[in-house]
């Protein structure tokens, strides 16, 4: 399938719900051995859109953002720049209020997914109450080690040698993957919260540093960080995280879990987003 990404679109004049490109979730998850069968995590995909625009029957602009809510469930994700495309082809189109844009942005993305998105939309003034937040947990930047794997190697994860069980969330703002149609760099805060026999620390922070010349589209670098933890390490309980830094007005976040997920519509915006 053709899609928009990497490659020159005029920006379209008039509101189309055809620019949304879907992309079946089913080969990715194949490559990592997840074929048919209920999947060994629950989550979601949170995006947030902060160049939504319209016109008001006056023909006003009116500015936004926006929240959608894709289930990992779903069968199909929407690429990245078709997105982009679709919110672009709301600014000149007259719309009653924000509840008629919910209305067509729930309708067309869920269409896309193949399944039900939640789509949340905040007022600037409403957007302006929510300070971002800092990551939760301990940062494994501050380790001290040497470093000499950028590509990517699960074997590099292992178990603290003590054996010890604890219940902890830990955090890196050194994440790096690549687009794999663009080649560009995604950076992202990589959060994992388990219960288990306690995770090598240092040997996690150079396992997520090897994803650095990795080429991935952001939810299979969240699921193949998710399996190979619990893969290699077995946690009782395991959540993997990750909050995309935005491009194009976007931002993607990626969440994995044994757990239930309770509140997603409140998905934390961390600082550096």
């Amino acid at each position: 399938m053709q899609t928009p990404l990497g490659r020159q679109v005029a920006w379209p004049e008039h509101y189309d719900p055809a620019l949304l490109v879907a992309l079946e979730r089913a080969p990715n998850r194949a490559a990592l051995g997840l074929e048919g069968g209920t999947l060994p995590f629950g989550g979601a995909d949170v995006w947030n859109a902060y160049e939504l625009s319209w016109l008001d029957p006056r023909g006003k602009p009116v500015i936004a953002t926006a929240r959608f809510i894709f289930p990992c469930e779903s069968p199909r994700l929407v690429e990245s720049k078709s997105l982009k495309l679709y919110l672009g082809s709301f600014n000149q189109e007259r719309l009653r209020d924000s509840a008629e844009v919910g209305e067509r942005l729930h309708r067309d993305l869920s269409a896309a997914a193949g399944a039900e998105v939640g789509v949340i939309i905040q007022s600037m003034e409403d957007f302006q109450l929510y300070v971002p937040e800092p990551p939760a947990g301990t940062c494994l930047d501050l380790l001290d080690l040497d470093v000499a794997a950028y590509d990517l190697d699960p074997q590099l994860l292992g178990l603290d040698s003590e054996g010890r069980w604890v219940d902890e969330t830990l955090y890196s703002d050194l994440f790096r993957s690549n687009c794999p149609v663009t080649g560009q760099p995604d950076w992202a805060t990589l959060t994992i919260c388990y219960q288990g026999q306690r995770i090598d620390h240092a040997a996690l922070l150079r396992y997520l540093i090897s994803f650095r010349n990795h080429c991935d589209f952001h939810e299979n670098c969240v699921e193949r960080i998710f399996l190979d933890i619990k893969g290699r390490c077995r946690p009782a309980a395991l959540t993997v995280e990750a909050n995309l830094l935005r491009r194009g007005g976007i931002d993607i976040n990626p969440v994995r879990s044994t757990v239930e997920l309770r509140n997603i519509e409140d998905f934390p915006r961390l600082l550096r987003q």
